[in-house]
């Protein structure tokens, strides 16, 4: 099963991201757990400055932007 991280503080942006990941790992049929990380320090410790972030298996894939459901099923 795939870890895919949602790094940010619960803004519309975050949210939109969280729904994009659900729906890209149900399309393209991966078992995935989403995780949201909401705590500033972790997201600072990954290396995060600016949110929304998208990490797939701990490795920060996508920041500052809300990936399409197309560009997150190429990362998974």
């Amino acid at each position: 099963m795939k870890k895919i991280q949602i790094l940010g503080t619960g803004c519309p942006k975050c949210i939109k991201l969280t729904e994009h990941a659900e729906k890209a790992a149900k399309e393209a049929g991966v078992a995935c757990e989403i995780q949201k990380v909401t705590d500033i320090r972790k997201i600072m410790d990954m290396g995060v400055m600016i949110t929304p972030a998208l990490a797939v298996e701990g490795e920060v894939k996508s920041v500052g932007k809300v990936l399409s459901v197309e560009e997150i099923k190429k990362l998974l």
